[in-house]
């Protein structure tokens, strides 16, 4: 079980960024006046989320084990 905190955690924390830099150069992520778009927020709001579940993963993790 803590394993399974610990991948996750590690999963969401590694692949999300990367997710979120493509996002953020993705044509989409802002309008013709430079503006970001909801296309940018949409998926800000799920990389927060994922970052927060990942290191609640962690965290939970190391409690299990103290």
């Amino acid at each position: 079980m803590v394993g399974l905190l610990f991948a996750n955690g590690v999963w969401n924390l590694v692949v999300w960024p990367a997710f979120f830099r493509r996002i953020a150069r993705d044509p989409r992520s802002r309008d013709a006046a430079g503006r970001r778009t909801r296309f940018f927020a949409v998926h800000a709001v799920l990389v927060a989320v994922s970052l927060l579940i990942g290191a609640a993963s962690l965290v939970t993790g190391i409690l299990v084990l103290a």
